[in-house]
């Protein structure tokens, strides 16, 4: 008897990097394994001809799936997002077809918590600037820094990362105040504050709400005019929370005192270059959650929800189970 068929939609040189082979390895001891032999990402025609015959598709971050994908592939199974946003994936028309949509749990959040703690060292150091000069051969001056100890960071969206954050940053002495609408932290050391006073008394804001049309452009010309000028600004959660043309007349302003994103509204969510390149950012390419050890989690638990799918289960992160039809007749639930 043959093997069920599985699809991997990542580009063959983002394999590695997002999937991994221990990943690979344990989906090939349950099903055939089919990969994508590009170095760009399906879409389109492209994507529905390869999907054809497979009984479980594992989507790359950027795959999109839209309702003419998956009227397309009669015998899918199930569409697992390799990763938590499944913004990429028409759930409604996967629910009308009987095709499961899963998401995996945030592994990534020891990761993230770390870089933000990284870039709120390096900004109130001045490391990137001092590094970056001296690579180009200049005479670097001295310049004075300021400690974490004692500083006030605002986190805005109390989630997983947001909780890491905070345990993070008080065992560097610092004040953790919090903004999150629908979270009242436990901790009593924790600051809960309405959002234009959490701006007005961070000396880092760090933005981890997630990305909801309530949220879109979050942090407008009004948040940014709430914020101390010595105060900086970093967003690991989304581009689209950000007004980024107000942020950058901010930074050229010295309204704020600078700023460091890992995401934006460039493609994949990488910082737009106007904001990457300016004096007064660090920018890095949306790799706040890129370890190893992040990768593995959330690879590792899509193939464990393949696996469950090829059994006739129906695996924790599915999104609309009972919608799941395809998977109910094929093993008569």
């Amino acid at each position: 008897m043959s093997l069920p068929m599985v699809l991997v939609t990542h580009p063959r040189d983002r394999l590695q990097t997002y999937f991994g082979e221990q990943a690979l390895s344990r989906l090939a001891q349950v099903a055939s394994v089919k990969l994508n032999p590009h170095a760009h990402d399906w879409s389109g025609p492209e994507l529905v001809a390869a999907a054809q015959g497979c009984d479980v598709l594992i989507a790359y971050r950027q795959t999109p799936l839209d309702a003419d994908f998956f009227g397309a592939v009669p015998q899918l199974l199930a569409a697992l997002r390799c990763a938590v946003d499944i913004r990429t994936i028409d759930v409604a028309a996967a629910s009308r077809e009987g095709v499961l949509v899963s998401r995996a749990s945030p592994g990534f959040g020891p990761a993230v918590a770390e870089w933000v703690m990284g870039v709120m060292i390096d900004l109130a150091r001045h490391i990137t600037d001092a590094s970056t000069a001296y690579r180009q051969g200049l005479l670097v001056e001295p310049r004075m820094g300021r400690e974490l100890r004692g500083a006030c960071v605002g986190i805005i969206g109390y989630g997983e990362i947001g909780r890491r954050l905070a345990r993070l940053a008080q065992a560097f002495g610092m004040r953790v105040c919090v903004h999150d609408p629908h979270v009242q932290p436990p901790d009593p050391s924790l600051d809960a504050l309405a959002l234009p006073d959490l701006l007005a008394q961070a000396d880092h804001v760090v933005c981890l709400a997630p990305a909801l049309p309530e949220t879109d452009k979050l942090i407008n010309a009004q948040a940014l005019a709430c914020m101390k000028r010595t105060a900086y600004f970093i967003n690991a959660s989304r581009g689209q929370l950000v007004d980024e043309a107000a942020l950058l007349q901010a930074l050229d302003q010295g309204a704020i005192a600078g700023a460091a994103l890992d995401v934006g509204m460039a493609a994949d969510q990488m910082p737009s270059p106007a904001l990457a390149r300016h004096p007064r950012v660090i920018a890095t390419p949306h790799v706040g959650g890129l370890t190893p050890e992040a990768i593995a989690h959330q690879a590792l638990e899509t193939v464990a929800q393949a696996t469950a799918v090829l059994q006739g289960r129906i695996p924790p992160g599915a999104v609309n189970a009972e919608q799941a039809s395809r998977i109910f007749r094929r093993f008569a639930l």
